[in-house]
């Protein structure tokens, strides 16, 4: 599962960014819509950050934000996500496949996924398929020394 590099029609993002839209896109999958009362809860930080946030990424072409009613993903701001995802899924899968934990397994994901480059994620995405066709040696590295 090759992650393809961040195809160059899509902006540049910071990791603060990525968060914001991963979590809005999960919002709007499970709920339908996505609130700042709710991404708030979801990150542990204040609504009036997530307000200003989410300003920020109307303002970039990201959301599409109404006060007091909610925002949706623009075109750009789906790309971003679903690229943001595929990455998470990524690492998920590959952590998973070295028997780690779950608990582990998702505290690690949020750390490594945005400081990850493409390449190295081009790499993880071939030596995961590798395993998964390969699952003798999927064995060998869960077997303790």
């Amino acid at each position: 599962m090759a992650v393809p590099a961040r195809p160059s029609s899509l902006p540049r993002t910071t990791s603060a960014v990525e968060d914001y839209l991963e979590r809005i896109s999960e919002l709007i999958q499970t709920k339908g819509y996505a609130r700042v009362v709710d991404i708030a809860a979801e990150l542990k930080i204040s609504q009036a950050s997530v307000s200003t946030m989410v300003q920020r990424l109307d303002a970039e072409g990201l959301v599409k934000y109404e006060k007091y009613r909610g925002m949706v993903l623009t075109e750009t701001g789906q790309a971003v996500a679903a690229h943001i995802a595929h990455r998470h899924e990524l690492l998920t899968q590959f952590l998973g496949l070295l028997g780690l934990d779950a608990d582990v397994i998702s505290h690690d994901v949020e750390g490594m996924e945005h400081h990850v480059s493409p390449e190295t994620f081009a790499a993880l995405g071939r030596l995961t398929a590798h395993l998964e066709a390969h699952p003798d040696l999927v064995a060998k590295l869960r077997q303790p020394e």
